[in-house]
């Protein structure tokens, strides 16, 4: 397949399709990008529960922070943290994974670096955008 994407075009020949094939776009993610619930999801601010282990945010920080509700699907490849797990650490999603009722899934490219990077505990001034700029 050129360039690695799927072509309708470029299938094989119909009398050896299934053949050749069997399992065509078995675990593919193809076609039309399904709903982003991040985009409308409650924010860390919206969650009580949340304040106290973010004790540390604002709230004007805390209402950027996305927060996926209960059976939101995943994105595979993309990368997330789990706010209600005792070690919060970034992992990236598999096709098949959703947000459960006792999960509160960031998404990683819904945060800003620096607030990212608090999220995860990081101390690097560098990384906090808190070290000083050369002159």
């Amino acid at each position: 397949m050129p360039g690695g994407r799927f072509r309708p075009d470029l299938k094989h020949p119909q009398p050896w399709e299934s053949d050749l094939n069997p399992h065509a776009l078995a675990g593919e993610n193809v076609g039309v990008l399904g709903p982003h619930p991040e985009d409308d999801a409650p924010t860390a601010y919206d969650l009580k529960p949340l304040h106290g282990r973010l004790s540390q945010f604002t709230d004007d920080e805390l209402k950027q922070i996305p927060v996926l509700p209960a059976g939101s699907r995943l994105e595979q490849g993309a990368t997330y943290i789990d706010l209600h797990a005792a070690d919060c650490h970034e992992f990236r999603a598999l096709g098949n994974m959703e947000a459960g009722p006792d999960n509160w899934y960031v998404p990683k490219d819904s945060v800003g670096y620096v607030l990212w990077n608090r999220l995860l505990g990081v101390q690097n001034p560098a990384r906090l955008d808190e070290a000083p700029r050369p002159q």
